[in-house]
C-alpha cells in the first residue's frame, strides 16, 4: 500500500509478505498513539494470540510527538522521542505476535484538521485490504481530543466502504475516559482473561512512558480486576479480568445516524437512570 505520510512505518513480526499479513487480519485495532492499542484493543490482541485462525492487526495514526519525557529520556529531542515510541510500538507488536503493525506518523493536527482526507484515505485502504471481522476504536466519549478526532476519521473510513465490506462488529474502547459509567444494558463486556500474563509485557515495552511516571501496566491490570469485581453487586464474578466497550456497529452500518445523537444517548440514559433512582427513594 502507498501511505500518504512520508514517515509511515510498517512492521510485520513474522516477516510474511505484507499483502498476506494484512489480508489474514481478523481483528483490527485503530488508535491515536503508541501504547493505545495495548490498552484499547487488548481483547483483540489476546483473542488472536496463538489462535492460528485469528490474526490481530494494529494501526497507530499519529507520530507520538509531544510526549512527556523524564529520567533517561529527559534530554531527548521531540524527533528522538518519536523514534523511541515507534520502536517501542514495534516491540509490542513482536511480543503480541501481531500480523501487521502500521504507524501512519501523522501529527495530531493533521488528524484533526490539516490532512483529514489523507488520514481517511489511508485508513480506508487498510480496511479494504484486510476486511477485518472485528474492529476496535477509541470511544466517542473519550476525553482526549486526538482520540475523538481519530475515532471520527475511522468512522468516515468505515462508512465509505460498501456495506458488504464493513466489519461484523465495531467496539468503542476505553483509554482516557473509562466506561464503567455506562448502564449495564449499554455495556459491551469484553472478557480479557485469556493469557492474563500478557498485559504487563505488552505495556512494559513502553519504557519511555513508564520512566516518565506513567505506570499504565499496573493501572490497567488493576482496573480490569476492579471492573470484574464491581460489575454487579448481586452476583458472583464470572471472570477476574473485564474491560468495557460501546457497541459502535449500528453507527457504522447506518450512514444517516447522527454521531452526536448516538453518543449523547448513552449520557442521557445514564442521567435518566440517576434521576429515576433518586426519585424512587426521596
Amino acid at each position: 500500500m502507498n501511505f500518504r505520510h512520508e514517515k509511515h512505518d510498517i512492521f510485520i513480526p513474522d516477516q510474511s509478505d505484507p499483502q498476506v499479513a494484512l489480508r489474514r487480519v481478523t481483528h483490527l485495532g485503530i488508535v491515536s498513539h503508541q501504547d493505545d492499542l495495548e490498552i484499547a484493543a487488548y481483547h483483540g490482541i489476546t483473542e488472536c494470540f496463538k489462535a492460528g485462525d485469528k490474526w490481530f492487526g494494529g494501526v497507530v495514526v499519529t507520530n507520538g510527538a509531544g510526549s512527556p519525557r523524564k529520567g533517561p529520556y529527559a534530554h531527548y529531542t521531540d524527533e528522538e522521542m518519536q523514534r523511541v515510541r515507534l520502536i517501542e510500538q514495534r516491540k509490542a507488536a513482536y511480543v503480541g505476535e501481531y500480523s501487521y503493525m502500521a504507524q501512519l506518523s501523522y501529527p495530531s493536527d493533521d488528524v484533526k484538521e490539516h490532512r483529514r482526507a489523507d488520514v481517511v484515505a489511508d485508513l480506508k485502504g487498510i480496511l479494504e485490504e484486510s476486511r477485518p471481522q472485528i474492529v476496535y476504536l477509541h470511544n466517542p466519549c473519550d476525553r482526549h481530543d486526538t482520540h475523538v478526532a481519530t475515532f471520527l476519521r475511522c468512522l468516515e473510513a468505515l462508512r465509505s466502504l460498501p456495506r458488504e465490506q464493513r466489519p461484523e462488529k465495531v467496539y468503542g474502547c476505553e483509554v482516557w475516559r473509562k466506561l464503567d459509567w455506562l448502564l449495564h444494558s449499554d455495556k459491551e463486556m469484553l472478557w480479557v482473561d485469556k493469557h492474563p500474563h500478557m498485559l504487563r509485557p505488552l505495556l512494559g515495552v513502553f519504557d519511555s512512558q513508564i520512566s516518565g511516571g506513567k505506570r499504565y501496566d499496573l493501572a490497567e491490570e488493576g482496573l480490569r480486576h476492579a471492573n470484574a469485581t464491581y460489575f454487579d453487586s448481586h452476583t458472583t464474578d464470572k471472570t477476574s479480568l473485564l474491560t468495557f466497550a460501546m457497541d459502535l456497529t449500528p453507527l457504522v452500518l447506518d450512514d444517516a445516524m447522527s454521531v452526536e445523537e448516538f453518543t449523547l444517548g448513552y449520557v442521557n440514559r445514564l442521567a435518566d437512570d440517576v434521576r429515576d433512582r433518586l426519585r424512587r427513594h426521596l
